[in-house]
């Protein structure tokens, strides 16, 4: 139990790098998610993708939007898959309260960062962000594009 802690060592099913280039991520939080069983095969088989997705709070339970999950050919004939439906996210109330409390201040948003394994089950990381402007998009655009200079200019 004591390694899980200090390596939190997880296997990546997708990820949105758009959300760190749209959003400054302020906090983050692991979420289970409510899934059905074509839901998981397609997952397992990589058929999932989080760029367009956002989470949104609802009552007292967060959902997440967009997400797409492509049925795979083999789906069972008795069900009709939705492979934009609305899932639920699993967290602890005393977080959704939280998240509450800071999703209503002005600027905040919830978006989906990535999906794992963790411990065979799936996760979602969800990220509280707040807006980018036009101008930090283009600051973070060239800090990157010093950084590979930088590295460039060691090798040789």
């Amino acid at each position: 139990m004591a390694f899980y802690l200090i390596f939190r060592i997880f296997m990546s099913i997708a990820q949105n790098k758009k959300a760190f280039h749209d959003y400054f991520i302020e906090e983050k939080y692991e979420a289970g998610v409510a899934l059905e069983g074509w839901e998981v095969k397609a997952i397992r088989a990589g058929r999932v993708n989080l760029k367009e997705s956002y989470v949104v709070v609802k009552g007292d339970e967060v959902y997440i939007i967009g997400c797409h999950i492509s049925p795979l050919p083999t789906a069972s004939t008795h069900i009709n898959p939705d492979p934009l439906r609305t899932r639920k996210l699993l967290l602890h109330a005393e977080e959704i309260r939280k998240l509450i409390g800071k999703v209503e201040r002005a600027g905040y948003t919830l978006v989906p960062l990535d999906m794992h394994y963790s411990r065979g089950r799936i996760k979602i990381e969800v990220g509280l962000a707040k807006g980018k402007k036009q101008y930090d998009k283009r600051e973070a655009e060239k800090e990157r594009d010093w950084e590979r200079e930088k590295q460039r200019l060691m090798r040789s």
